[in-house]
């Protein structure tokens, strides 16, 4: 058997690109992880992704709290906008959903 040091790759999956300018931008590092983890979901032809603060949580270690606080923080910086939804449960009631994160182009907030 042959040993291979590095497992074969596939090109498309499980992988996303983050811009070299995120890093001229001086966020912090709670902010630099949110924006990685949104653009790790974001639909690639749309630009959008709406997962919870739960979901950011507890992909990058943090309370919904402080991941309120990062999302506020980019968006100020103009890295994203969000939109509220909403969704209507089996009973036929109106309910807020989850945010709409549409990731806007790095060039804004250079």
């Amino acid at each position: 058997m042959k040993y291979t040091p590095w497992p074969k790759r596939d090109l498309v999956k499980n992988y996303f690109q983050l811009p070299n300018e995120i890093f001229l931008l001086g966020l912090s590092p709670g902010a630099l992880a949110v924006y990685s983890y949104l653009l790790c979901c974001e639909n690639r032809k749309t630009y959008q992704c709406w997962p919870s603060y739960k979901t950011i949580g507890k992909a990058v270690r943090m309370s919904a709290n402080t991941v309120h606080k990062y999302v506020c923080e980019l968006e100020e910086r103009q890295l994203i906008s969000t939109e509220n939804t909403s969704v209507t449960t089996k009973a036929g009631l109106k309910r807020n959903g989850n945010l709409l994160y549409t990731i806007r182009p790095i060039q804004l907030a250079l």
